[in-house]
């Protein structure tokens, strides 16, 4: 797993987490250690199975470090969840706009979110477990973050309307939520059960959805 991700800026405070000053610079590259380390211990025993201790440890900081900049467990998980959005939001936002068709763009922006998936599958495995909880530790975190993404889905799709003729039946917001669903749904699919389906495959298996919504 690569740590020469970018890595944007700390945004501000999530919903129901105190907000931390932290040290810019250091405090990226040890949130990416912590993400990367964390990731790997969740994906093997889940989030309420791993301490603080074994993700300071693994990922080489002191555990007085990860309750100086992040305060609680639950404080970490949080922007963690934070810190994997925002990689993931770079990484779509990145391929916006590098093709002149819509749909082709759209395929690339769902090519990346699966790339994603494939550098941090237990990433997927946390969203996915955690997410649907109810009630959930972060739930409010969620709620923010799917928010977010969907914006960009949102986007997507209105380019693809804008560029189109589409079925005017189809509801925008379940539109989108569909593609969201699948990206993680299909993204967790192949990791888990179809190693051997290609990336290709797993991207035109979630465009079904947006080709549906096209009118030929």
């Amino acid at each position: 797993m690569s740590t020469t991700e970018p890595v944007p800026a700390d945004s501000g405070p999530e919903a129901g987490v105190a907000e931390k000053k932290l040290r810019p610079g250091r405090t990226n590259a040890t949130k990416q250690r912590l993400f990367e380390a964390s990731m790997e211990l969740i994906g093997e025993r889940g989030a309420a199975g791993v301490t603080v201790d074994e993700i300071a440890a693994a990922a080489g900081v002191s555990k007085g470090t990860v309750y100086y900049n992040f305060g609680s467990k639950s404080d970490l998980i949080a922007q963690l969840l934070r810190h994997g959005v925002d990689i993931m939001l770079v990484r779509l936002q990145d391929v916006r706009g590098q093709s002149s068709d819509p749909l082709e763009s759209m395929n690339n922006m769902v090519g990346q979110a699966m790339e994603f998936m494939d550098d941090y599958p237990s990433f997927a495995r946390l969203w996915v477990s955690e997410n649907w909880r109810t009630p959930g530790e972060w739930s409010a975190v969620f709620a923010e973050l799917r928010a977010e993404l969907l914006a960009v889905i949102g986007s997507a799709v209105e380019s693809v309307a804008a560029g189109y003729k589409v079925d005017q039946s189809i509801a925008r917001g379940s539109l989108e939520a569909a593609i969201f669903g699948a990206i993680f749904v299909v993204g967790l699919d192949r990791q888990t059960y179809n190693p051997e389906r290609t990336r290709e495959q797993s991207v035109a298996a979630v465009m079904t959805i947006m080709h549906g919504y096209v009118i030929k």
